[in-house]
């Protein structure tokens, strides 16, 4: 790994042993404060989405229209970001609250909650940046890293990935359906078939509940209000696709072979977690909009701690890293995203 060559086997065991012993800690000391947070992160969902429909009963007027897409617009990316996928982790089992549990939350995306539990959490989450096991890197769709082979439809990824950031929860929901793997033979249509209709009638809910059941309860505000709940759809993908995409693919994210993986130790497993990580500097209430994926390093290393904890654990992973001399990469939101798109734009070439 670059940037790891100074390192000794043992310097990497103990590595991994006080990132080991910063879990246990937080693990320890889970309590109150942490489901006060969780409850009343969803409770603030929940009011700004109502907030949201009743003002765009008045849709029609121009500064409802604005105020309850704003806060609808809110709702969606607070439930996507930092309630959905940090519960669909399991960051909130130890509550044992049927209601925040990885294996009841149904969150408010295409994607059904069991498929991308599997792509990401598991998949995602082992063999993170990996290249031939993780999925993730340009979602077989994008070439992000020079030792992907190129294609010539790769010309063509600055276009789709401004569709992809517009539709963001339809193509995870197609990717996650593994559609590549058919062909090959690695899937077969009867393993395919379950999932298509899972994915039908999820995707049929949304469609019913954001562009015909809220519209329709609007009265004469049906246009208005399918206009906004369309905006405000399209407003989270967008965000969501920023925030994912500059945890991964910004300069600094480092990308591996499938020999890393042989005789793995825990120590390497969080060295790799950590290279193929980047940071996104920010304050609190981007950290919250931003479902804490502003602190990815943090998440990577480890996926399964409620994500209010990690802005309080991040100077201690950072001042390991200074230690041990590794990279912490990290940048304004800006920054970030402009070399993710420096990126998408160099490699649509050959070379």
């Amino acid at each position: 790994m670059t940037g790891t060559s100074h390192l000794t086997e043992a310097d990497i065991d103990e590595f991994g042993r006080e990132l080991d012993k910063i879990r246990e800690e937080v693990l320890g000391d889970l309590g109150d404060r942490d489901a006060r947070y969780i409850r009343g992160v969803i409770a603030a969902q929940r009011m700004l989405e109502l907030g949201g429909r009743v003002v765009l009963l008045a849709g029609w007027l121009p500064p409802a229209w604005i105020a309850g897409t704003a806060a609808l617009s809110a709702a969606k990316i607070l439930e996507n970001m930092e309630i959905g996928h940090n519960v669909l982790h399991g960051q909130w089992d130890w509550m044992r609250d049927p209601e925040i549990h990885s294996t009841t939350w149904e969150w408010d995306i295409v994607c059904p909650a069991e498929m991308w539990k599997h792509s990401h959490n598991f998949v995602h989450h082992t063999w993170t940046n990996v290249l031939g096991k993780d999925r993730d890197i340009g979602y077989s769709a994008l070439r992000v890293t020079p030792e992907q082979d190129w294609h010539p439809l790769h010309l063509a990824q600055p276009f789709y990935n401004v569709l992809l950031a517009l539709f963001f929860e339809y193509g995870i929901a197609i990717y996650d359906l593994e559609l590549e793997r058919v062909p090959s033979g690695e899937k077969s249509p009867a393993e395919i078939l379950p999932q298509l209709r899972m994915l039908a009638r999820k995707a049929r809910r949304q469609a019913v509940k954001d562009y015909v059941a809220f519209p329709l309860l609007a009265g004469p505000a049906f246009l208005p209000a399918l206009l906004a709940n369309l905006t405000a759809n399209t407003t989270r993908n967008v965000w969501a696709h920023a925030i994912i995409f500059c945890g991964h693919f910004p300069d600094g994210a480092e990308y591996f072979t499938e020999d890393r993986l042989d005789g793995e130790t825990r120590g390497e497993w969080y060295l790799r977690q950590l290279l193929g990580s980047c940071n996104i500097d920010g304050g609190r209430l981007f950290h919250i909009m931003s479902g804490n994926l502003g602190h990815q390093i943090e998440h990577h290393l480890f996926p399964d701690l409620p994500s209010n904890r990690y802005a309080e654990i991040a100077p201690r992973v950072r001042a390991l890293c200074d230690r041990y001399g590794l990279a912490y990469t990290s940048g304004s939101l800006t920054r970030q995203v402009g070399s993710v798109w420096k990126r998408v734009l160099r490699l649509a070439l050959p070379g």
